[in-house]
């Protein structure tokens, strides 16, 4: 397959198996890319993106402009809570306007679930979701699936549990699908109160002792508790969570087996896993991050080759 089945990128769930499998080959070739002396191709040299983000990220943002850099393209950052968004300026009028500009794709994070699908049907231009609410984070799930391939050979029959605040992570959700899709198994593990109550209908396992779901997987992604989102508090304390939810490196070396350790991040060290496992060798944060880039640039580039000229 040479294309993908899709001209957006709004969520996994309207991806194929072929889908990722052309995204990874492509990454493939751009993390090589990446890793040489001259770091640019001037494959999107007349593409010019807007990067739409209505919620703070430090992390999504600068992956998706280095990816789009290091593409050619022109790109526009738009920051909305500088912006006539305080204004009372709505979503519709604030693309329009950028697109008027004549954008030919837009990477945008909203805090409403469903924003880039109501944008790629009103908006003549190409969406990539980089996190709606507590929906959907397409890209990230599928740089930890990249990462998970890089370091496991293949993520087919792999056991991944993803620990921690299920409830708010739109990481988790998408990784559920992506997982799923090629072929993982997948356990979530975390307090009752940030297990959605649905859960066990999207078929993956459920454990709340940490230390049973770590000597059942291969690999560990451990999901920041979002305070954030959190009107309420969801479990006594963060001391408390730390003490039953914290990977340690004594808790590791106590398993049967050598699992590997992920982190979509920001990480709060010393709450949901401590430094000295963060920095370890069975972490793969910071290959993560590398490979963030790859993928970013890997899901543009062959979104771009779908647009009309």
């Amino acid at each position: 397959m040479s294309e993908l089945s899709v001209n957006h990128l709004l969520g996994i769930k309207y991806l194929n198996k072929d889908d990722i499998k052309l995204i990874f080959d492509t990454a493939d070739h751009f993390k090589e890319v990446i890793n040489r002396p001259i770091k640019k191709v001037p494959s999107l040299r007349d593409i010019t993106i807007a990067n739409l983000f209505f919620e703070n990220s430090t992390r999504t943002k600068l992956s998706f402009e280095l990816a789009e850099k290091r593409l050619s393209a022109d790109v526009i950052n738009f920051s909305a809570s500088q912006s006539s968004v305080k204004k009372g300026e709505t979503l519709i009028d604030t693309v329009n306007n950028i697109l008027s500009m004549k954008v030919d794709m837009v990477v945008i994070r909203h805090p409403n679930p469903g924003a880039s699908v109501f944008l790629s049907q009103h908006v003549n231009a190409s969406i990539i979701n980089a996190g709606d609410g507590a929906h959907e984070h397409p890209t990230q799930a599928l740089l930890d699936s990249y990462s998970i391939r890089e370091r496991l050979g293949e993520v087919n029959r792999k056991k991944v549990v993803i620990v921690g605040d299920i409830l708010h992570s739109r990481v988790a959700l998408s990784n559920i699908f992506a997982l799923q899709l090629q072929g993982a198994e997948v356990m979530v593990c975390g307090p009752k109160t940030l297990l959605p109550k649905y859960i066990e209908q999207l078929g993956v396992k459920v454990e709340t002792n940490l230390r049973k779901a770590l000597n059942w997987c291969d690999v560990a992604n451990m999901l920041r508790v979002q305070n954030e989102r959190m009107e309420v508090n969801f479990f006594p304390s963060t001391r408390e969570y730390t003490q039953q939810y914290g990977v340690t490196m004594d808790l590791l070396n106590s398993l049967d087996k050598e699992i590997t350790i992920m982190h979509p991040g920001p990480i709060n060290r010393g709450v949901e896993i401590t430094s000295e496992v963060a920095d370890s060798n069975q972490a793969i944060i910071l290959n993560q991050v590398e490979n963030g880039v790859a993928v970013r640039m890997a899901i543009i580039y062959l979104l771009a080759s779908k647009i009309k000229p």
